[in-house]
């Protein structure tokens, strides 16, 4: 049965990949090939299935941006909202990396070994930073879910196509003014240090800067908060 399922929402997906994605063209080594491959494995695959049975989303459109660590699809609610779903790469090796983030923050004191258990600690970990900036105020996606290695939050963008980065935009020194004043919130406000604030994790939109990726963010309790608060 649950193969049955997986090989028919593969299909699905692989479908809307084809069809549906509005993106005139994949990022190089992003073919569809290649994403049903290393991101929509049969555990993937049930999770956004399950996704679907619990009315999350009604449908997967196409992939928007893809990383060493994750790849965000573009997804659609049953009330046709625009949806970012971030996929985290179970099969990869950088997330080992990624330990030092998770060790002494006292909101995840019991870090299970092996790669699987820390892509879903980590998934969980940037929706838990998320929903931390987003009830302080700060401007950043609003989460909607996450479950295993899959976190769904609100497309920053218009029809699957995302808002521009700092880093692809004209920065002006109102820009540099409201980053400044973004790294003072998330620490007063949200009492998080993003760990990877950069030009490549701040949307530009109409109504002003974005800030994303927070899966690095850690608690002020952390033992390297200042340490990654320098960088």
């Amino acid at each position: 049965m649950a193969d049955t399922i997986s090989r028919k929402l593969e299909w699905k997906l692989d479908n809307k990949l084809n069809a549906k994605s509005k993106r005139k063209t994949l990022p190089d080594g992003f073919k569809k090939g290649k994403v049903m491959n290393e991101v929509l494995d049969k555990p993937t695959v049930m999770t956004l299935y399950k996704m679907i049975t619990d009315h999350v989303i009604a449908y997967v459109n196409g992939s928007v941006s893809a990383g060493k660590e994750s790849v965000v699809f573009w997804g659609v609610s049953e009330d046709n909202s625009n949806v970012a779903l971030k996929i985290y790469l179970v099969s990869t090796s950088n997330f080992k990396k990624r330990e030092p983030y998770l060790t002494g923050d006292p909101r995840f004191r019991h870090v299970k070994k092996g790669t699987k258990n820390l892509v879903y600690l980590w998934a969980k970990k940037e929706h838990r930073n998320l929903t931390q900036c987003y009830n302080a105020g700060i401007p950043v996606p609003r989460p909607l879910y996450v479950t295993n290695n899959v976190l769904a939050m609100d497309f920053v963008g218009v029809n699957g196509a995302p808002c521009r980065s700092l880093l692809t935009s004209d920065v002006d020194q109102n820009d540099y003014d409201q980053a400044i004043s973004l790294i003072k919130d998330l620490y007063h406000k949200a009492k998080l240090v993003h760990g990877d604030f950069s030009e490549y994790n701040i949307f530009k939109t109409d109504d002003g800067l974005v800030v994303f990726d927070l899966g690095s963010a850690v608690d002020l309790r952390h033992p390297n908060s200042k340490e990654f608060l320098k960088r």
